[in-house]
């Protein structure tokens, strides 16, 4: 298998067989990265809690919109473990199992599986569009194509550094403000902000994954803003965004009701996910600290939408 990133359907190798007995549902669970699905459940709870702040709530539209998320989130994990497999980006990784690195599973599969999530958010969000604002199809075919080409095509953005900005955007501001947009018709400052908190959080979970792969992925020349960074600044930025950012938002939070203090709770949680960071833990010592970004971000988008909803009018 090729580790060059420039890569087309043409150049694809030819289908190496999976191991014996393939992959069970168990695998297919760790490949669909449960520890990244915070990153869903996250914007469309704190942008459901704004909506309902604003007067706005409407509970089967934010079930849509998490439908929607969460269908992307697993497609994009599939898409990334099919097109990095077949690149040979993860012959030696140390992370989490991938199903077409490891043999367990034939490219082919995963490539369907991912494009069957794909497609399930895409459904999920053309209702959710067509009950609140039929432009917002766009957005979705964006979405989807931006899920894709983080490691797909023959230019994949997540080589170029750029992994980090698309999470920040679909993620945090995008999967934020636009949950409480299809549910109030409009976006309110507190909704920008929260999303900024959420987006922060989501880098924070992908760098960390970054970080961890600075060697394997230096080795297969996907320059991610990590390998881009080196070790020393990466480990830095991790703490603007693990830690400052969403301290910040937090506190800008209160100008819309003392209850987002609340927030502040999550602080020990996110500072206990930095924790391996600031250790200079590298390899596999850092996969705890992926989950308990992923906490962190969980746990603030509960605590703040707590504090929305108590002050609800």
């Amino acid at each position: 298998m090729t580790r060059e990133t420039d890569f087309t359907a043409a150049d694809e190798p030819a289908e190496p067989p999976a191991r014996p007995g393939g992959a069970t549902l168990s695998d297919w669970l760790e490949g669909a990265r449960p520890r990244t699905w915070p990153n869903a459940f996250a914007p469309v709870l704190v942008g459901s809690a704004a909506a309902s702040f604003a007067g706005g709530f409407v509970w089967w539209k934010a079930l849509l919109a998490l439908v929607v998320a969460w269908a992307l989130i697993v497609g994009v994990n599939y898409a990334n473990d099919y097109s990095d497999g077949i690149r040979g980006t993860d012959d030696d990784r140390v992370g989490p199992l991938r199903l077409v690195g490891s043999g367990l599973a034939r490219p082919a599969t995963v490539k369907w599986v991912a494009f069957a999530f794909l497609g399930l958010g895409g459904i999920a969000g053309l209702v959710l569009s067509w009950f609140s604002a039929p432009w917002l199809i766009v957005v979705g075919v964006v979405c989807i194509l931006a899920a894709w080409f983080y490691t797909g095509g023959s230019k994949p953005y997540g080589y170029r550094g750029l992994g980090e900005v698309a999470v920040f955007v679909f993620f945090g501001l995008v999967a934020v403000m636009g949950t409480q947009f299809t549910q109030l018709g409009s976006v309110t400052w507190y909704a920008v902000v929260a999303a900024v908190a959420v987006g922060s959080f989501s880098c924070a979970v992908n760098l960390t994954n970054n970080l961890r792969d600075i060697p394997s992925d230096t080795e297969a020349r996907k320059v991610t803003l990590a390998v881009r960074l080196g070790d020393s600044r990466t480990r830095g930025l991790h703490a603007v965004l693990e830690l400052l950012v969403p301290l910040l938002a937090t506190l800008a939070l209160v100008a819309v009701t003392p209850w987002a203090l609340l927030g502040l709770l999550a602080m020990p949680v996110a500072w206990k996910a930095n924790a391996p960071v600031r250790a200079r833990a590298t390899g596999a010592d850092l996969i705890p600290a992926l989950s308990m970004a992923g906490a962190a971000m969980l746990v603030w988008a509960v605590l703040v939408s707590f504090g929305l909803l108590l002050a609800a009018p």
